[in-house]
């Protein structure tokens, strides 16, 4: 196994999601890798909490948020905060040793997000959870570990992150 330059992972701010940043984050501090954190969402997000549907391949960064503060009032469906979750996961990272941090937004569901991501970065290495891969629904509708195993053409790091 070689070294990696840049290495993705994904979250959706939950617990287990965020101790796959911690793994990924120590990796990549131990490698001089860029990590490159994603949240993936379906709908696009606009200043005063309205989210809109997204126009389908659509990836967004942090530019539009960074050019309006941080407390610029994005929202997405529901009470999940897209940017607040990127903002964690990085602080996290950056605890966790990380150097070089990217955090990315994207549009899409979160397979074909992740999948889409890797490739526009360069990653050589996606890391997720292992949520889903054990459970009933996971083993009849797919999950998101299995089914990123499955359609992405890196290596693939499945963190074990529940008990």
């Amino acid at each position: 196994m070689g070294s990696y330059r840049t290495v993705l992972v994904g979250t959706d701010g939950s617990e287990s999601s965020m101790k796959a940043v911690e793994h990924a984050a120590v990796f990549a501090a131990q490698q001089g890798a860029k990590l490159v954190i994603a949240t993936a969402h379906l709908h696009e997000v606009e200043k005063g909490g309205w989210a809109r549907p997204a126009a389908p391949e659509k990836a967004s960064d942090r530019r539009a948020e960074d050019a309006l503060g941080r407390d610029g009032g994005y929202r997405v469906h529901g009470d999940a905060h897209v940017y607040e979750i990127l903002r964690d996961a990085g602080e996290l990272a950056r605890g966790m040793g990380a150097q070089d941090v990217e955090e990315r937004s994207v549009i899409g569901a979160p397979v074909e997000a992740l999948v889409r991501l890797s490739a526009d970065v360069g990653a050589e290495l996606l890391v997720v959870g292992d949520v889903g891969l054990n459970s009933t629904a996971g083993r009849l509708l797919g999950s998101v570990p299995a089914d990123v195993a499955r359609k992405a053409k890196i290596d693939i790091l499945i963190v074990h992150t529940v008990d």
